[in-house]
């Protein structure tokens, strides 16, 4: 049910699923290339599945449901600088956490694209490493390692902010989305729910498979390739 008398539904399923596997995938990513070995091939899947939710949260942020979209929560300087001030915001992301949602996507976004050109020069390379200059490769390589720092520092950031608005604005943030509901003291009065439900999952289940062929399809690049060289 998405609205009763005892809440509100705003994050629709696949919305949340994407904000769960992401976090599964930027740990596992941290994990393995820390392990390294063998650990290095879990690396570069958690980087492809990483780059994959990345394609399909773009989209799904322009034609998604009602909070998930773009158009619902990237707002101006002149929205920020209110919401800073006390005013009240709508439902879904805040002014400011929405620029967190844009500086994820494209930090991510940038390591998991540059992670495809480049290669530890051990065992482990990019699906499309060799299809670039060696400058190129190695810039990105650099970039690629620096980029972990500042991937580090928003993921802290966030995890700040979450314990700032459960124990300052005594808002609850993670059970909305685990559940996908809210309580409707939690959101400014006559809030409408989300879209959800079997044709919101058909479409983003539709865009989930394109995402997935065409991951599929870079990744087949790299086997190509060793085969052409073998």
């Amino acid at each position: 049910m998405l609205h009763t008398r005892s809440c509100i539904r705003i994050w629709d399923f696949p919305t949340r699923l994407f904000h769960w596997a992401l976090a599964i995938c930027v740990i596992g990513a941290y994990v393995s290339v820390k392990l390294g070995g063998l650990y290095m091939d879990w690396h570069v899947r958690f980087g492809l599945a990483t780059l994959g939710l990345i394609l399909f949260r773009v989209l799904w942020g322009l034609i998604g449901p009602r909070y998930a979209r773009f158009s619902t929560f990237v707002r101006g300087p002149g929205a920020i600088k209110r919401y800073m001030q006390g005013a009240a915001t709508s439902a879904g992301h805040n002014p400011l956490g929405a620029l967190s949602v844009i500086a994820m996507l494209v930090v991510l976004g940038f390591q998991t694209i540059s992670g495809l050109f480049i290669s530890d020069d051990i065992m482990t390379q990019g699906p499309l490493y060799g299809r670039v200059d060696d400058s190129i490769s190695s810039w990105l390589a650099s970039w690629h390692e620096r980029n972990e720092w500042i991937i580090i520092g928003l993921v802290a950031l966030h995890l700040v902010a979450i314990v700032w608005y459960v124990a300052v604005r005594r808002r609850r943030i993670v059970g909305p989305m685990i559940t996908g509901n809210a309580r409707p003291q939690d959101l400014p009065a006559g809030t409408p729910p989300t879209e959800d439900g079997p044709m919101i999952w058909l479409r983003a289940a539709i865009i989930a498979a394109a995402v997935t062929a065409l991951v599929l399809w870079i990744r087949s690049l790299e086997l190509v390739a060793d085969f052409s060289f073998s």
